[in-house]
């Protein structure tokens, strides 16, 4: 699976999104005038507290919601709904578990209406590039948790989004096999050129992957600030890929960055945490 000769870029701007409030309580306000882009072929990861709206901006992105002001749009063209311009990736493998992995992964080639010989080769190429060539007969729960979210992962590059959103997928893995697959991901984009939108709750992870990280604050969600991530190369091809990844992470640069980020989302926390209980916080000398 070659390189695309062009990308399309994500263009996020004044986007709010609300939700009706509860027993006909106050609307609840989870994105306020969020305004981001992301460039063709970037690698852009977004952290913050938990509850800040990072998957309702995904979903938003992904088009399986809509905001309440402001616009989104991909390669110019607005987003009005789902697309197969855009890849998804969940926390949760969503593999069919009658299909074998190469049969999931050409489920998308079947519903863009890819002839049957064409969507086997494209499908072969895309396991060889997450490195399953040898489990294309293989059902779902013959695979490792890791190996499934690969196949996830190999089903959306399968039919060439310009953009794939990927919603925390390697949150329920062990951190070995997290680090494998941060490793994994990052060579396939290198080699794929695919504009990706990264969410993530691990400080590590969204340095070790993005080219620029965005934090967002606590409730409601904006956008804090964005930091670009100059690291030595991240190129994973070779054999010894994870012990670079372990030294790239000691590093006194990504250390640094990690420090930054960190004093960054303690500071939302703190906030989140003083918003829901003022008292408690004073009590407990967070405030």
């Amino acid at each position: 699976m070659a390189a695309k000769s062009a990308h399309f870029g994500i263009t996020i701007r004044n986007v709010t999104k609300t939700f009706p409030g509860r027993d006909n309580g106050p609307e609840f306000r989870a994105l306020d005038n969020v305004s981001l882009d992301i460039g063709p072929g970037e690698f852009l990861t977004l952290v913050g507290p938990s509850g800040c709206g990072k998957s309702t901006l995904l979903d938003l992105v992904a088009g399986l919601s809509t905001p309440t002001s402001g616009e989104l749009s991909i390669g110019g063209a607005p987003i009005t709904g789902p697309g197969l311009d855009r890849g998804v990736v969940f926390q949760q493998y969503a593999l069919f578990p009658w299909r074998t992995a190469l049969s999931n992964i050409e489920f998308g080639l079947e519903i863009k209406g890819v002839g049957r010989r064409e969507r086997a080769q494209r499908a072969r190429e895309v396991l060889e590039l997450v490195g399953l060539a040898a489990f294309a007969r293989h059902y779902p729960h013959e695979l490792s948790g890791g190996m499934r979210q690969r196949v996830a992962i190999a089903r959306s590059l399968a039919y060439e989004p310009e953009v794939l959103l990927m919603d925390e997928p390697y949150a329920a893995l062990d951190a070995q096999t997290r680090e494998a697959l941060q490793s994994d991901l990052r060579g396939i984009w290198e080699r794929t050129g695919t504009t990706i939108l990264f969410i993530t709750h691990g400080i590590d992870e969204a340095i070790f992957l993005g080219q620029r990280v965005a934090v967002m604050t606590s409730q409601p969600g904006r956008i804090k600030t964005i930091i670009p991530i100059e690291l030595d190369s991240r190129g994973v091809d070779a054999a010894s890929a994870a012990g670079r990844a372990d030294d790239l992470r000691s590093t006194p640069d990504f250390v640094a960055y990690r420090r930054h980020i960190w004093g960054l989302l303690h500071d939302e926390v703190r906030k989140a945490f003083e918003a829901r209980d003022p008292g408690l916080a004073a009590a407990k000398g967070v405030a």
